[in-house]
């Protein structure tokens, strides 16, 4: 294990950084940490130690390569149950607006946190090869925070993205250990309700209420089938029909409300967009063929 990377345990509960904090702890003997919730996420990786996580006024005993994750607000403290071996662990501190940030980036940064604040499962069990890779880019993130390299910001950011990333994988492959026949069924009976309820509500909302999955789940899912994401699919699918019922000899004030479209502004910005030209263009141009 790396030494040099370990960190003096502080009691601090409370952010110094804008975005993220990481530490690396190994301890025989921690003075008493009072009940305590933060404003951030906050992971824990647990390496070594005879250790119970109260979470909510709930005990968790921890087990080596287990993932800890307490969202903003949940009450929690941890419980030493003897000094024969240290307490070591990874700590890492997130808030709740890098969060956001790469929300919008993609979604599936956001499945793990959502997750947790829905079914209150905290804990995640890993093991021996998954955490390992856990523990490697942990170790490397810390390594580059402690560098001076030139790319250092750039690095760092690529890791903690990476890392994120990674947990949510972890997470959601555990919770939808589906084969691939499960999958592209799923994938083909939401792409034909798509194509039949063009003019309906499409929100990832409702299609996982309408196929009890996840939103998130689904987000996945045509994001691995098509290369985009749902919203992507459904605005080609909607302006296809469009396209269609333009050369079918539909005025187009009728077409973008028959398809989804909730304004002209909107359709037009996206019907340029797609096909290079205006709906006007497109019309006048079909005319003169």
């Amino acid at each position: 294990m790396k030494k040099n990377l370990q960190t003096a345990f502080s009691t601090r509960q409370y952010m110094l950084s804008q975005d993220f904090e990481i530490y690396y702890y190994s301890d025989f003997y921690l003075s008493q940490v009072k009940n305590h919730a933060h404003s951030y996420y906050e992971f824990y990786f647990f390496l070594e130690g005879n250790v119970t996580m109260i979470i909510e006024e709930k005990e968790y005993p921890m087990r080596p390569g287990d993932v800890v994750l307490i969202p903003p607000k949940a009450q929690h403290h941890a419980v030493i149950r003897n000094q024969e071996n240290p307490y070591r662990r990874f700590v890492f501190w997130i808030t709740e607006e890098y969060c956001n940030s790469l929300m919008e980036i993609s979604s599936d940064y956001a499945y793990l946190m959502q997750h947790v604040k829905v079914t209150k499962n905290y804990i995640f069990h890993t093991d021996v090869v998954i955490f390992n890779t856990i523990q490697s880019k942990v170790f490397g993130l810390i390594d580059e925070m402690r560098s001076k390299r030139f790319g250092r910001e750039a690095k760092i950011s690529l890791c903690v993205n990476d890392l994120i990333l990674h947990l949510n994988r972890i997470v959601h492959e555990q919770n939808y250990p589906k084969s691939e026949r499960e999958e592209l069924n799923l994938y083909q009976g939401l792409a034909d309700y798509i194509e039949e309820n063009l003019d309906g509500d499409l929100s990832l909302e409702n299609l996982a209420k309408q196929f009890f999955v996840s939103k998130y789940h689904i987000a996945h899912i045509f994001k691995d089938s098509t290369g985009l994401s749902i919203h992507q699919y459904i605005t080609k699918k909607r302006l296809a029909a469009c396209r269609d019922a333009i050369l079918g000899d539909v005025g187009i004030s009728q077409v973008y409300p028959m398809f989804g479209f909730g304004d002209y502004s909107s359709f037009y910005r996206a019907f340029k967009k797609e096909y290079g030209i205006s709906p006007k263009e497109f019309k006048d141009m079909q005319v003169t063929l």
